[in-house]
């Protein structure tokens, strides 16, 4: 683990082996100032955002998650895990050198995202993050409401995109590949692909 990342309290390292990698490349070419995430669980990847882009500009990040955990989540303390969201949060926007602002949306993301383009934020982000509900029904949902919400320039990003919930038998329903496919099928004229590492994929969105 990194030693950014070792100064949170964090249960797994899925994001410094899966996004990570990517993220030192990309997040520095970008360079987003505000940013969606839908599923933070422990704010591994928040924490990371306010430690590469706070030293240098103001941030404001909206995270969307019902802190309940899925399937995949059986047996785990979902309490303890937005305690320690909210505990690594504060503690990495405290040592921000620029203005960090953190809204906290509890709940399903398709109502909480609904919420956001009923407040005017269609087009209003630059980098949104997909790692929500891994369900097929969902991702396709998160997938659809996030273009909305993503400006045109903006990137979006689906992590687990090869995951599924049983491994090689899983039901391709309970895993986000056929989704993710769906998604950039249907929005093929409004979306170039930026990156595709087996473990997620990278669009940019093109146009409205």
């Amino acid at each position: 683990m990194s030693d950014a990342a070792s100064r949170y309290e964090l249960s797994n390292n899925w994001f410094e082996m899966g996004a990570r990698p990517v993220w030192d490349a990309l997040i520095p070419s970008i360079k987003p100032a505000r940013i969606l995430e839908i599923g933070s669980f422990e704010g591994a990847s928040v924490c990371y955002l306010i430690d590469k882009l706070g030293a240098q500009q103001a941030l404001e990040l909206h995270c969307v998650d019902t802190w309940e955990g899925g399937m995949e989540h059986a047996g785990l303390n979902m309490g303890a895990v937005e305690q320690r969201f909210d505990a690594n949060v504060a503690k990495a926007s405290a040592a921000a050198a620029h203005p960090v602002v953190v809204h906290k949306h509890k709940g399903y993301s398709d109502g909480q995202l609904a919420k956001l383009l009923v407040e005017g934020k269609a087009g209003y982000f630059d980098f949104a993050y997909v790692d929500g509900s891994h369900q097929a029904p969902d991702v396709l949902c998160d997938a659809v409401l996030a273009f909305r919400l993503l400006r045109v320039g903006g990137v979006v990003v689906f992590d687990d995109y090869i995951w599924g919930f049983g491994g090689a038998a899983c039901d391709p329903l309970n895993a986000p590949k056929i989704a993710v496919d769906a998604f950039s099928t249907m929005y093929a004229r409004k979306l170039a692909m930026l990156n595709a590492p087996c473990l997620q994929k990278y669009f940019q969105k093109t146009a409205n």
